[in-house]
């Protein structure tokens, strides 16, 4: 089947809608390695907070990041967190990423030096479940976000697909 020269409005443009910023706190990494280009490191996330229109609340201790270090110096990422909001739901959010730069930019920020933002490519796909009814529209749900990593652990913007 061809695709139409002629797109439908609907399918020309993404919508996006706020959900939240995130921040995480990742005090500690552990480096187990592994093979040349596929490098992993382990970030313990030991809590964080989240702010939003429709929902606010904190990260709670004993999230962790996985991340593989490729050769090309692409870092992907592979996060499983719990989000309480300030009204006391539970939601498990698992992210999956890809961070990369110019190699003096991705070396800067492995020294946690503080880095422009926009001197590097850094997004995520995040997935939310729940079964608090209050915020289960999260479930069915495509979400994006853009991140920016400090010396101490991530902060993020997330937004819907609408």
């Amino acid at each position: 089947m061809a695709i139409p020269d002629e797109l439908p409005a609907a399918l020309r443009d993404v919508g996006l809608r706020p959900l939240f910023a995130m921040t995480v706190t990742v005090p500690t990494v552990h480096a187990p390695g592994g093979p040349a280009g596929a490098e992993r490191r382990i970030g313990d996330i030991s809590g964080g907070g989240f702010r939003g229109e429709r929902l606010s609340g904190t990260v709670l201790p004993g999230g962790t990041d996985w991340q593989t270090l490729r050769s090309d110096g692409a870092v992907l990422l592979d996060a499983r967190v719990v989000l309480r909001t300030d009204d006391g739901a539970s939601i498990a959010m698992s992210y999956t990423g890809i961070r990369h730069g110019p190699a003096e930019v991705m070396a800067r920020l492995g020294r946690g030096e503080d880095i422009d933002p926009t001197t590097y490519y850094f997004r995520i796909a995040p997935v939310f479940a729940t079964s608090a009814s209050r915020y289960e529209w999260l479930n069915r749900i495509v979400a994006i976000g853009v991140g920016h990593r400090l010396a101490h652990g991530p902060i993020y913007n997330i937004f819907e697909i609408l």
